[in-house]
């Protein structure tokens, strides 16, 4: 007897009670839970990553390891660069294994050990806690980052602006945690110790679990529980199957060379091998793409809107590159190059970095009141726009550093420019981001197709990778040993935006008719 066919079935769609739900902020409440998650999970990154470049760089007679800049920026760069690389397969594996909330649930477990792993650094003369440690939080936020945002594009199944507002607010839970996390891991970490810093990102990680274990199920309603199922049993068996083997060796990959390196029997230059990470990471990016167009099974209208992703996915990765320069060239300008002193309190270095969240906490209600007001009218931006938009803003951002990199080339090092350039540099690098990141974010969950949605959030978030490496291998170049490079950084990268800004805005008019 024939069997009989069996539908396909989806991700448990958000039922009427949760999409009408407008009780947060005129948003579903399942999104402060997402929100409030995501707030402490970035309160512990943001608030360990700008120790590493001052902890890994300061002397050994001040507690640090006494890298070079080079070094130090590049291992940072490496660092946030495998962060967001793991979004990808953090992606594949929920969409074809665990699930969106599993995977937040086990991401949210990782990050926790491994924050504890550094924490116990501080107890040991051994290295291999605190690298073993950034493993975790590296595998952790690849399970965790890419599917907390897939969920809050599903509490939005209409899409439009409504989707742009909401994942604005959740933006601002992001920088909340980054605000409050560099501020209280900064001045632990440069006042009391470094390890004290470490150890209170992590207790801010353990927040985040504890909260999502609560009110997840009770918020959330079966958002996120299930995958796109294929209709065939052994054809969807061996689906998981590859996904469970392709986490298997992921997790073995990083351990054995963790170990390598850690015992010495493997040495690698960390500039060098970002260099070639990047070379890597881009042919990745090419070979995705590749396979989605051509084995993805996707529809003539499903191409053309990938091929929209892939534009964004480009100029994202220019303006990451620029913007994820804070915590290593900027943190080290403002460290050996800027007067700190304000009425008698030298300002942490770190605490710098909390200016770009202080602004989107500030200006994030305003431009999502801005996109829900320009919808309404039918004058709503559109996605290549914003683009152009936050990589202009962005280069108006670096280029008010330019005079202050000149004074310090001109002056030999002797003098220190006021902290106000980075303020500056910092507001109009937040209006960029303000433009950029939010709607890149929506765009992805409007324009992926369906049973690629996650996959297509790691690939966002591959361009936040890109981003962080090649920052993190131009950072180090920001050294008070070769203070002529620091202009040149600066000069560098503003070119870069501006023109990355121009291609937007000439791409946006076709882009539009591809995405109608």
């Amino acid at each position: 007897m024939a069997s009989t066919p069996v539908a396909e079935s989806t991700r448990p769609p958000a039922p009427p009670e949760i999409v009408n739900d407008r009780s947060f902020f005129g948003h579903p409440k399942g999104l402060a839970t997402l929100f409030t998650t995501e707030m402490w999970e970035r309160f512990s990154y943001y608030g360990l990553r700008p120790l590493l470049v001052l902890f890994m760089a300061a002397a050994v007679t001040r507690g640090g390891w006494g890298f070079d800049t080079k070094t130090a920026s590049a291992i940072v760069g490496i660092y946030g660069a495998f962060v967001y690389l793991m979004s990808l397969p953090g992606g594949w594996i929920a969409d074809k294994w665990l699930g969106l909330r599993r995977s937040i649930w086990y991401g949210a477990i990782l990050i926790t050990l491994g924050h504890l792993a550094i924490g116990i650094s501080g107890f040991s003369t051994s290295k291999v806690p605190f690298f073993a440690g950034l493993a975790f939080i590296v595998l952790g936020t690849g399970l965790l980052k890419p599917n907390i945002s897939a969920i809050v594009g599903d509490l939005y199944p209409e899409g439009g602006a409504r989707r742009d507002a909401g994942f604005s607010i959740f933006y601002m839970g992001i920088n909340m945690g980054s605000f409050f996390g560099q501020l209280i891991t900064g001045y632990l970490g440069e006042r009391v110790g470094w390890h004290w810093g470490f150890g209170a990102a992590g207790v801010g990680m353990f927040l985040g679990l504890v909260t999502y274990w609560l009110y997840a199920g009770k918020t959330l309603g079966p958002v996120g529980e299930g995958i796109v199922r294929h209709p065939d049993p052994a054809v969807q068996a061996k689906s998981e199957n590859q996904a469970k083997m392709l986490a298997l060796g992921i997790v073995g990959s990083i351990v054995a060379a963790f170990v390598l390196v850690a015992t010495g029997a493997l040495s690698i230059d960390p500039f060098t091998f970002g260099k070639y990470l990047a070379y890597t990471m881009l042919t990745l990016a090419v070979l995705f793409f590749a396979y989605v167009f051509v084995l993805g099974g996707i529809t003539s209208d499903e191409k053309k809107r990938v091929s929209v992703i892939a534009v964004l996915f480009v100029l994202a990765i220019v303006f990451w590159s620029a913007f994820e320069q804070a915590p290593t060239s900027l943190t080290l300008f403002a460290n050996e190059f800027t007067d700190r002193n304000v009425f008698g309190f030298e300002v942490p270095t770190t605490w710098f970095q909390s200016i770009n969240s202080a602004f989107i906490l500030l200006f994030a209600p305003a431009f999502a009141a801005l996109w829900v007001a320009l919808g309404k009218r039918g004058k709503d931006l559109s996605a290549p726009m914003k683009f152009a938009l936050g990589l202009a803003l962005a280069g108006i951002g670096f280029a008010i550093m330019i005079p202050a990199a000149n004074a310090i080339a001109n002056g030999n090092g002797m003098v220190k420019v006021s902290l106000w350039w980075l303020v500056f540099s910092y507001l109009f690098q937040t209006l960029g981001e303000l433009s950029l990141s939010p709607v890149g974010l929506s765009s992805m969950t409007k324009l992926s197709p369906r049973k690629f949605v996650g996959q297509m959030m790691g690939i966002w978030f591959l361009a936040s990778s890109l981003g962080n490496l090649m920052a993190g291998l131009v950072g180090g170049l920001v050294n008070p040993e070769e203070l002529s490079q620091t202009p040149l950084v600066m000069k560098g990268t503003t070119l870069f935006l501006f023109a990355a800004a121009i291609v937007a805005a000439l791409l946006a008019i076709p882009i539009k008719k591809m995405m109608a």
